[in-house]
């Protein structure tokens, strides 16, 4: 085993864990999942049989990741992330042959206790504030907050906040790393950057 794994977490025999992927208490990986490597799985955390996990994502404490749900490198998931999978779930009704997609792309965070209604995409560096409540595709790098969540900025790959206004034209140039940020057509795109060397 080349990952570390507490004593009271269980990781189902077929389950694949990358190399120096740290799992800590009370977390279940179910067989099927697929984790990549140099990831943390706080306390408390469920990994269903359908999940793909990139590099390095983080998930922090009180998440379930269910089935139909991909988290790409470098993702990071808050305290008490909601994810779902049925748009319209039943008791008394199977709808596993529903799961919709979820695809959350490289660099994203998800802020502490909010939630993502299956189906979306969440783009490159896209930031969801803290309590948010996802049910559209957002944008990469874009800045969301709010319920239902609402696009309120834009963040930087470092995370901090853009200076520039949601649609129209613009460049952002960031003092930190020199990446330059281009807004066009309603969207940004990274038009030059450099290694982030933290």
């Amino acid at each position: 085993m080349n990952y570390f794994k507490h004593e009271t977490a269980m990781v189902d025999d077929g389950a694949q864990v990358g190399e120096g992927s740290k799992i800590w208490h009370w977390v279940h990986v179910s067989p099927g999942a697929v984790i990549g490597k140099s990831c943390t799985l706080g306390q408390n955390v469920f990994i269903a049989d359908k999940v793909i996990i990139g590099n390095n994502v983080k998930i922090q404490n009180n998440v379930s990741v269910y089935d139909n749900v991909t988290l790409e490198d470098d993702v990071f998931c808050g305290p008490s992330v909601v994810f779902t999978n049925v748009y319209n779930p039943r008791a008394f009704i199977n709808r596993k042959n529903e799961y919709q997609n979820t695809l959350v792309k490289r660099g994203a965070t998800l802020g502490a206790n909010c939630t993502i209604i299956c189906g979306v995409t969440i783009g490159e560096y896209a930031f969801i504030g803290a309590g948010s409540l996802v049910n559209r595709a957002v944008a990469d790098f874009a800045l969301i907050t709010g319920v239902a969540g609402k696009q309120t900025g834009w963040m930087t790959r470092l995370g901090e906040r853009m200076r520039l206004p949601l649609s129209g034209n613009g460049l952002y140039v960031c003092s930190k790393t020199g990446d330059e940020y281009l807004l066009g057509n309603d969207r940004v795109i990274l038009k030059n950057y450099s290694a982030l060397k933290l």
